[in-house]
């Protein structure tokens, strides 16, 4: 099953309200791909090799399915970014990189930004997706690219930088004069947020 991972909340998280900006990250791709080992990585800077499915949306299923719109949007409204992440070692994995990709420009803000990130890197003797073929993918669908490896602890501090880095920059765009954000009714855009102070993005 395809699914899509967010990180719960935690008791420190609503005790720690000593910061600039909350931004809503989502990581996506299929099932088995490493999310949230990835996710654990960098927020406990642990690894376990084997964790329970973890249970998200289903592309396949939600797909074109009227019924399933609402659950789906709901999950992606005020995303300001993703990691789109599939398995260096998963030709499937890889393959579905297309349908995700559409999902997001579907359900997301204009302005969302993604990177995507080929997985589990570590894996270099069962490798079946080329880091070229990750990268020209990557550009062709307009966003940064990575490998990575949860397991070895392999650009999982750097992904989740670049990405809020990214962010940032964005924001700070959509501030300019002459830029002039717009929304296609899916939510706000990044220049309908509360202005940052110039200065305080320590990105």
């Amino acid at each position: 099953m395809a699914s899509a991972s967010e990180p719960p909340a935690s008791p420190r998280d609503a005790a720690d309200q000593n910061f600039d900006y909350m931004f809503k990250l989502l990581l996506i791709g299929n099932s088995s791909v490493g999310k949230t080992s990835f996710l654990f990585r960098y927020a406990d800077d642990s690894f376990t090799p084997a964790f329970v499915s973890t249970v998200g949306i289903d592309f396949k299923d939600t797909a074109g399915q009227e019924r399933y719109r609402t659950i789906t949007t709901a999950y992606y409204r005020g995303a300001m970014g993703f990691l789109l992440m599939y398995d260096i070692a998963n030709q499937e994995s890889f393959t579905a990189v297309q349908d995700w990709a559409t999902q997001i420009k579907t359900y997301s803000w204009d302005n969302a930004q993604v990177i995507l990130v080929g997985n589990k890197c570590d894996l270099e003797d069962e490798r079946v997706v080329p880091a070229e073929d990750g990268r020209k993918l990557a550009d062709d669908l307009g966003f940064e690219f990575f490998e990575a490896s949860a397991k070895e602890n392999i650009n999982v501090k750097q992904v989740f930088e670049r990405l809020v880095d990214i962010i940032c920059d964005k924001m700070n765009e959509s501030l300019e004069p002459s830029s002039s954000p717009g929304s296609n009714g899916k939510g706000p855009a990044l220049g309908d947020t509360p202005p940052p102070q110039p200065s305080s993005c320590g990105c």
